[in-house]
């Protein structure tokens, strides 16, 4: 995508220390974007992300500027949003068994949080709003996947009451990415360095695979092509857990695996697009578009003749996209930079 939109243009990021913000400012930083703002709770995460694009980018550093604050104070998110025309919505609590026993704490990040974010953004005139949600919101059976799923509503509820003229709020929705922070690939070459076995949950169970930039790219789709209250969805390949764990090993060693059964809250498959969604989703290509529904609250005056339907044959999943084999896996991950890199210290 051109950059033309970002020309001059101030960016918040919120969660920007994670591994989705660092992408962001990798495809950024040296375009011509007139300012990228961090915004997280993380002093030290903040402080070694200073350091590390000083270091790396000093002629382009001047450019990023970083806000100690949390979604859930309302008042941090004010200081920080003025002036600012884009928010890229990061900032979650996304761990799943920290979610199960803290389910609370889920909320009060992921849906208030957002809820705060959307309402600090309006207020200070923010152009364009990409939240990020997980493919644990569609059919979600675990806390951090419920809270999310409230996010889209909170997110939907927002973009019908503000004009689009003066703010649009968009959201998407994208599975488990590859190598990033809580990643297990990352726990997988660990446990081989160490000479472990790797631990599997379920050989069986699958997911989707995306990498960080394929998660970038489908923000900037959402940023460019959104309406109000538009949910985007990539297309994307998955595998099973055991063949990701032979790909892994074949590129760094064999310690043998030991299946250790599912975590609190976990499934077997992933939902990147329910029945429902998928009966009204636009195909654009690589990407599916689920458009909010517009109607209000007079239901009594709608009225349809002949078949409704309300669901499509089959929800968008893990089990029925595109299914790599170890190879196509192993393709996968060394076009990855980070495993590139892991392979060359791993020697």
């Amino acid at each position: 995508m051109a950059h033309s939109f970002f020309t001059g243009k101030t960016l918040l990021i919120t969660g920007g220390t994670g591994s989705f913000g660092n992408a962001v400012l990798n495809r950024f930083l040296e375009t011509d974007i007139g300012e990228i703002r961090i915004f997280s709770r993380d002093e030290k995460k903040q402080d070694d992300m200073r350091h590390e694009y000083q270091a790396n980018h000093p002629q382009h550093a001047a450019k990023l500027k970083f806000y100690i604050g949390d979604v859930r104070n309302i008042d941090t998110l004010r200081d920080a949003m003025r002036g600012v025309d884009f928010i890229f919505h990061a900032a979650a609590l996304k761990q799943v068994p920290s979610c199960e026993f803290f389910p609370m704490e889920a909320v009060r990040t992921n849906v208030e949080g957002t809820d705060n974010v959307l309402t600090a953004a309006i207020d200070a005139g923010v152009k364009r709003i990409v939240c990020l949600s997980t493919d644990k919101a569609a059919y979600p059976i675990n806390a951090m996947g419920i809270s999310k799923a409230m996010m889209e509503k909170v997110i939907c509820a927002k973009a019908r009451n503000v004009p689009a003229e003066q703010t649009t709020i968009c959201c998407t929705r994208y599975g488990n990415v590859m190598c990033s922070r809580g990643s297990v690939i990352p726990l997988f070459i660990e446990q081989i360095r160490a000479g472990k076995p790797i631990t599997i949950t379920d050989p069986e169970m699958t997911r989707f695979l995306m990498s960080l930039e394929e998660a970038v790219d489908l923000v900037l789709f959402a940023f460019e092509h959104a309406n109000p209250g538009d949910l985007f969805i990539q297309k994307a390949d998955a595998c099973t857990i055991g063949d990701l764990a032979k790909a892994v090993q074949q590129l760094f060693g064999d310690t043998g695996t030991k299946v250790i059964g599912t975590r609190h809250g976990e499934k077997l498959y992933e939902t990147l697009m329910t029945r429902e969604e998928r009966l009204k989703a636009t195909d654009m290509g690589r990407y599916f578009r689920v458009a909010a529904d517009g109607r209000d609250l007079n239901y009594d005056k709608y009225f349809v003749d002949g078949q409704v339907l309300t669901q499509a044959e089959e929800a968008y999943t893990s089990h029925n996209t595109t299914r790599l084999d170890v190879q196509g896996v192993v393709e996968k991950l060394l076009s990855l930079q980070t495993i590139q890199e892991e392979l060359k210290n791993h020697g």
